[in-house]
């Protein structure tokens, strides 16, 4: 099992910034087994949709609706927590939705989710 823990939600004026950060934390083995991770977001209703993703060697993926304005990183130096973070610039209003942190392992294959934190941009 892997736990996803998310932090750094809140409200912010159009412009403005945050950092959301995620922790996945389980046993060794299963931590070494994910291979990507990223967020998501659902505005009300919205489908659920990407916002970025990275993978354990780095690479990055994101929508092209926050691309310039929003960057993903990992930090891998421990064994049993992968932190994952959403550097969120130039927020719009547009942006606000609940933002879920989310953990693929490749073997197997299955999807991990958070329980969400709500980002909210004013304008």
């Amino acid at each position: 099992q892997v736990q996803l823990v998310e932090s750094g939600g809140g409200l912010v004026q159009a412009g403005g910034s945050l950092r959301l950060s995620c922790a996945a934390s389980g046993t060794i083995f299963r931590i070494n087994t994910i291979g990507t991770m990223g967020w998501y977001r659902q505005a009300p209703g919205k489908q659920r949709e990407l916002v970025a993703t990275i993978t354990r060697g780095g690479q990055t993926d994101y929508a092209d609706s926050v691309k310039g304005r929003f960057t993903v990183s990992n930090d891998n130096a421990k064994n049993t927590v992968l932190l994952v973070y959403l550097q969120m610039n130039a927020l719009k209003p547009e942006d606000t939705a609940v933002y879920y942190c989310n953990a693929v392992t490749i073997f197997p294959r299955y999807d991990y989710w958070g329980s969400g934190t709500q980002v909210t941009v004013s304008s």
